[in-house]
């Protein structure tokens, strides 16, 4: 029978050289750090050091996932990756009514600067490097670290990390939106040209196909609906005023890294190419820079499975593997047990080993890229190419990524390829070990992290303190400030300034979106289309 990838596309079991038909390796190659960036964006890659190491991680009190914080870094972490509570991601403060029953599962509640600065006391970020998924609130958060690192004495303009930012794939597969599309485009672009005036070092946006391929989207539909989503926030940038080359280095991406490990390869290498010619060809960027795409990868939490969840070590290990073989700049991997709770110390700790062990045990880092000129890697970077070019070229058809979200067309289509993956698993085509082969009788005892349901209490009673402390008035005032620049045309005021001293002035995550949310409504997916 023959086999096909993930993305529906043919596998051979032979490459020979005519499988790259009239392949022109200087055209489709280039050199590592060279255009089109296929071997990789930087020319040394991971022979100069290796990738950044980020776990990702957050739940509870800003006191407890500051703890583990401290741990990370103490174990060899060398950049911090933030998970914020639900509430927190809807701009919902913990003593809202939605909130109840999520404060701090599924991440770290963070109501206002107070939380912030417990959450990176004692760490000093001048040092660390933070990454932030955080999506309709991320300016807010944003701003939040500004405001604690300033405390600290450090600058804005010496911190380094990503804002998540990428709320386009919120409407597509994830539901954590809060604003209309319209909006929303505004305050992206808003943070562009703040980071771009305050925060020099920051990656602005990190365009996520990760949360695309966890809802079912295949690594074709992955890598095209994530540059489609690129594509829109580039134009939204220049229809601000900017210039492609101002703001277009600190763009980076976020994708999964997936079991099978020659597809996810060729998508990396494969995305990187498209990224490449759409930056150059369509948007005229000259500087290169603006023509890589870098990108963070986690390792693929949708295939970890409940049961026999020690065999999550060894899918781990190869989807980082392929991560790390596909040119990734900084990698997260899940813990074996995310698929039962949130990961124990020990847990995150043994997932930050699996990384160190790929960069100091294996000869991965001796070579920039390993697999170039591979028969079998060069063909399937093609299809993939290929495929993806064409489901690109669809999503231009409706207009756009904003217009074909309306219409629904990613969502559709991931979800007839997470309707196929589910029926071959039912089936038994695709083969998912201690699921549907290879069971055991009995599972192992596992005892996971239970996250204190008096965390909730805990928080109301942080905030009605925080608001019996704070100057009512200037709150108050400066929330006015806010609404009065959300009411204006784009490009006509940045949000971020009167954000920032609302802010300041302790006002609270809740109270900033509340504000926004008087200006320029929400979404509802129900009646967008």
């Amino acid at each position: 029978m023959a086999r096909v990838s993930e993305s529906g596309l043919p596998i051979e079991p032979v490459y020979e050289p005519e499988a790259l038909g009239a392949w022109d390796p200087a055209t489709a190659l280039g050199e590592p750090g060279g255009y089109p960036f296929t071997r990789g964006v930087y020319p040394t890659m991971y022979t100069g050091r290796p990738w950044t190491m980020r776990q990702y991680a957050g739940f509870g009190t800003a006191a407890e996932s500051n703890a583990r914080y401290r741990q990370l870094i103490e174990h060899g972490t060398t950049g911090l990756s933030v998970a914020f509570d639900l509430p927190t991601q809807m701009g919902y403060d913990s003593d809202a009514e939605l909130a109840h029953g999520e404060v701090g599962k599924v991440g770290v509640a963070v109501d206002s600067i107070d939380d912030m600065r417990l959450l990176f006391a004692g760490i000093p970020l001048d040092e660390v490097s933070t990454s932030m998924t955080i999506n309709a609130p991320a300016a807010l958060l944003l701003l939040l670290y500004e405001l604690v690192a300033e405390e600290q004495g450090v600058a804005a303009d010496q911190l380094t990390g990503t804002l998540q930012n990428d709320v386009l794939k919120e409407y597509i597969a994830r539901g954590t939106y809060i604003f209309p599309p319209g909006p929303s485009l505004r305050l992206t672009a808003d943070i562009f040209q703040y980071c771009k005036a305050e925060m020099p070092r920051w990656n602005t946006i990190s365009i996520s196909g990760y949360h695309m391929a966890e809802a079912g989207a295949s690594p074709a539909q992955e890598i095209a609906f994530t540059l489609a989503n690129g594509v829109e926030y580039v134009r939204t940038a220049i229809e601000a005023g900017m210039y492609v080359d101002e703001f277009a280095p600190r763009l980076s991406f976020f994708f999964v890294a997936r079991t099978t490990l020659l597809e996810e390869v060729a998508k990396f290498r494969a995305a990187r190419r498209l990224w490449a010619r759409v930056m150059r060809e369509e948007f005229g960027a000259r500087n290169p820079r603006s023509q890589m795409l870098r990108f963070h990868t986690q390792t693929a939490g949708v295939q970890l499975t409940a049961q026999q969840p020690q065999v999550n070590l060894v899918r781990v290990a190869v989807q980082a593997l392929a991560a790390v073989l596909g040119g990734t700049q900084s990698l997260h991997t899940n813990a074996f047990d995310e698929a039962i709770a949130l990961p124990t110390e020990n847990s995150a700790r043994l997932a930050l080993r699996t990384q160190q062990v790929l960069a100091h045990e294996t000869d991965v880092t001796a070579t920039v890229d390993p697999f170039a000129g591979s028969y079998a890697i060069e063909a399937m970077t093609d299809d993939i190419e290929t495929a993806a070019a064409e489901l690109m070229q669809e999503v231009e058809g409706f207009g756009g990524a904003v217009a074909a979200i309306e219409r629904g067309f990613q969502k559709d289509e991931i979800e007839r390829n997470a309707y196929r993956i589910a029926r071959e698993t039912e089936e038994g085509q695709r083969v998912v070990v201690g699921v549907n082969r290879f069971q055991t009788a009995e599972e192992e005892p596992y005892e996971p992290l239970r996250v204190d349901p008096a965390i909730e209490a805990q928080q109301v009673e942080r905030l009605e303190r925080l608001r019996a402390d704070r100057d009512a008035g200037a709150v108050r005032a400066a929330l006015e400030a806010l609404k009065k620049t959300a009411e204006r045309e784009a490009g006509h005021g940045n949000v971020l300034y009167p954000m920032k001293r609302a802010l300041a002035a302790r006002a609270t995550v809740g109270e900033v979106c509340g504000a926004l949310r008087e200006i320029w409504g929400t979404y509802d997916a129900t009646t967008a289309f």
